[in-house]
């Protein structure tokens, strides 16, 4: 575990950063976007876990957070650094877990029937937030994706938590006994 004797650097007042390797690169260096799209995600979802979840949800959220810290590490690094730094990246079985937890919580809230608004209650709301800031790393990962090598995991695991936050949103709702606001096509 890295140990911060101070917050302050000095390093980056130039407008640079270092990535995991040790590499310089400009703060606005879209590998440097990706991974503080995804920190401002895990950021939202310590939100959302404060505001109150169900148990379910506060259970398996910091386990989420933790994750995503490790495709902030994947994202961080070079592909020809991780195996020499060996770090944490994002696996298959993170994916397969959250195909299981959607499949959970799908099966509590059952399938949807319209397009629903975002909101409902205060956790579902910030779910929601959430999961439109995972949809930007999403987009933002799949640029970098064409310009060099990303772990073979990120786009899979980013897509899916997506798909996991607004069921999970559902499911808060659902817990909550508040009822699913839902478009109107008609107004």
């Amino acid at each position: 575990m890295p140990k911060l004797n101070r917050i302050y650097t000095r390093n980056g007042d130039q407008g640079q950063t270092s990535l995991g390797g040790g590499q310089r690169v400009p703060k606005d260096a879209l590998r440097v976007q990706v991974y503080g799209t995804v920190d401002e995600l895990n950021s939202q979802i310590g939100v959302a876990v404060a505001s109150g979840l169900c148990t379910r949800l506060a259970d398996v959220l910091p386990v989420i957070q933790n994750e995503l810290f490790h495709l902030g590490s994947d994202l961080c690094f070079l592909e020809g650094d991780k195996i020499k730094y060996a770090i944490p990246q994002i696996e298959l079985r993170h994916v397969e877990a959250l195909e299981s937890l959607i499949d959970e919580m799908t099966e509590v809230v059952g399938p949807l029937e319209n397009f629903i608004l975002p909101g409902g209650s205060i956790g579902s709301a910030h779910l929601h937030v959430a999961r439109t800031t995972c949809r930007r790393a999403e987009r933002e990962a799949t640029t970098l994706a064409r310009q060099e090598s990303i772990g073979t995991n990120v786009l899979i695991y980013l897509n899916r938590l997506s798909d996991a936050l607004f069921v999970m949103a559902r499911y808060e709702n659902h817990q909550k006994g508040v009822a699913e606001p839902l478009w109107n096509t008609l107004a």
